[in-house]
């Protein structure tokens, strides 16, 4: 009876392995859209994310087996637009091996780099990669995923992928809703934004709000601000009466505590969930969870004492 049952075990699990290699491969590079991809897909494919939680998009790189997963897969998701800096090469790689492969932030009517009055910026005009903050355009990145799914995967059930987009696309336009009415309870006059980096211009051109500013005077968190740059944010800071900074919560906020220092202390630096999922129980770990989050934040850092429920 031990030698049936360990014969029933082996041939089960080998039957999952097989099952398992079998399954068409798709390979997103960063964790916020892995979790799109995975609500579109479902059980049609396998979905593997290359970026971890709490991880940086535009300095993580890959280990050598990753880079290789991505050339043997059946789809790859990526962000684009230079958010995954380090990864890109490989990417490119794979699609000029004959992977199929989507920019999802490139088909999404990208706005360009407009920054505040907090001195010179190297990317200015240039496309920006964080389209993600508007949540109408992450409809739209859903919609093109299940499309790029259904075209280039072989062997997933077409209904299922475009039933899984639909009903996902319904959450989102649920989030964009509670939204709208969350920052409603914003005053014009207090909807000045302050951030770690330049990353929530989307979301800034789909709430009416201003891009006052930010600590990183570019796109990418890999560039620096100079004591010129802090100097030129304080004083803007100090005559618009802005008195709030969002940082990243998977960044240091170093920079951010240091312009509390240059305005005199008189400056609350509030954690957002900017450009990464969190692992699960950590409060973001799915994009919806992700802009809730950030959406109470927002309203109670701008509006002491108003919630986002």
């Amino acid at each position: 009876m031990l030698s049936a049952l360990l014969a029933l075990f082996a041939a089960g699990a080998a039957t999952s392995c097989a099952t398992e290699r079998d399954q068409p491969r798709i390979v997103v590079t960063t964790n916020i859209l892995g979790d799109v991809t995975r609500q579109v897909v479902g059980d049609e494919a396998r979905v593997t994310v290359l970026m971890k939680p709490n991880a940086d998009p535009h300095s993580f790189g890959l280990s050598a087996p990753q880079a290789a997963e991505l050339e043997r897969a059946d789809l790859v998701v990526f962000n684009g637009l230079g958010l995954e800096e380090n990864v890109l090469r490989h990417v490119t790689a794979a699609r000029e091996s004959g992977v199929a492969t989507v920019e999802v932030a490139r088909a999404v009517s990208p706005l360009t780099f407009r920054f505040g009055d907090d001195g010179p910026h190297r990317q200015e005009g240039q496309p920006d990669p964080h389209f993600w903050t508007d949540p109408d355009r992450m409809r739209r990145a859903t919609g093109l995923i299940a499309e790029h799914v259904v075209e280039h995967v072989g062997g997933v059930d077409a209904a299922a992928i475009r039933a899984n987009a639909e009903r996902y696309d319904e959450s989102l336009e649920d989030l964009t809703r509670w939204m709208t009415r969350s920052f409603a309870r914003i005053p014009e006059d207090r909807r000045a934004l302050v951030t770690n980096h330049h990353v929530f211009g989307y979301l800034a051109d789909r709430f009416g709000f201003r891009v006052l500013g930010a600590v990183i005077p570019s796109g990418t968190t890999l560039a620096s601000p100079s004591s010129s740059d802090l100097r030129a944010l304080s004083r803007l800071m100090e005559t618009s009466g802005v008195r709030t900074v969002f940082a990243d919560s998977s960044q240091p906020k170093r920079l951010a505590e240091v312009l509390r220092e240059e305005v005199g202390g008189r400056v609350q630096v509030v954690e957002l969930y900017s450009e990464s999922l969190t692992a699960p129980g950590e409060g973001a770990d799915t994009y919806l969870r992700m802009m809730r989050a950030n959406t109470k934040a927002m309203t109670e850092g701008l509006v002491p004492g108003t919630s986002g429920d």
